[in-house]
């Protein structure tokens, strides 16, 4: 019997049809390969059919832990940390072109994605990400401008990521059932990144005081940020009088490369 910790966010994903069509996503044969919160290793199992020239599981829950390490003790391809995903040095564990699998806790999948995100070398070691979120979550990842859903996670996630929408997973589909849809992305780094921004986490900041009130103009954000912000504007050519949701992507990279060089002390 499956026992489940809520407060882990535990889902574990029991279809195998959706299973091979993770897997199936890119190629797996001969490469590195890391799965976060593997679980009771049901998409380990079918990632091991694909001969994987190494196997990454990095799962925080104790008993699991012990599970995965006897279940696959005769695999000398695997290496197993009992650890949490956000404390783990995952930037400098993983190896050139590793492929990241997740099926990532509900409760903690943005977090997990913006501290991949801040990874300091790009482009990074890993060539590829495939993670199940929320459905609610993945179309914020995925939202466009002038759509509903977009905001800080689309503009934080595709400054550094490519992020196509693979498809949904039913409830069904897992144990416990979860009250949500799910759906899976497929994220490869952007290698052709046009602006500089020297500190991610000055994107993070910016889009945190534009969208700290949604529905109201920009002018008293960019005063925060900025001592001259009336001519700095002028200067990007950037309507202070404008919500932060009629900025696209493209005006808040230019926003944090003026910041990067003109900020308040």
């Amino acid at each position: 019997m499956i026992y489940t910790k809520r407060s882990l966010g535990q889902n574990f994903l029991k279809d195998l049809n959706i299973i091979k069509k993770i897997t199936n996503i890119t190629k797996i044969v001969n490469k590195d390969v890391l799965e976060i919160g593997p679980g009771e290793g049901a998409l380990t199992n079918e990632i091991i059919k694909n001969n994987p020239k190494s196997l990454t599981l990095i799962e925080k829950d104790d008993s699991l832990f012990k599970k995965l390490k006897l279940k696959y003790s005769n695999n000398s391809k695997i290496k197993i940390y009992n650890e949490d995903i956000l404390k783990f040095n995952l930037e400098e564990k993983i190896k050139k072109n590793t492929i990241i699998f997740g099926n990532l806790p509900y409760n903690i999948s943005s977090q997990i994605l913006v501290k991949i995100i801040r990874f300091k070398k790009w482009p990074p070691k890993y060539s590829a990400l495939i993670f199940m979120f929320q459905k609610e979550m993945a179309d914020r990842i995925i939202g466009k401008f002038k759509t509903s859903k977009y905001g800080r996670l689309s503009i934080l996630a595709n400054y550094k990521l490519k992020v196509l929408n693979k498809f949904n997973v039913s409830p069904n589909c897992f144990f416990p059932k979860p009250k949500v849809i799910s759906t899976v992305l497929f994220l490869k780094p952007n290698h052709k990144i046009f602006h500089k921004i020297k500190n991610i986490q000055n994107l993070e900041k910016i889009t945190n005081i534009l969208f700290s009130n949604k529905r109201k103009m920009i002018n008293k954000g960019f005063s925060k940020l900025f001592k001259n912000a009336e001519n700095l504007s002028r200067k990007l050519d950037i309507n202070l009088s404008l919500r932060p949701d009629q900025l696209n992507e493209n005006d808040f990279y230019r926003i944090v490369e003026y910041y990067e060089k003109y900020k308040k002390i």
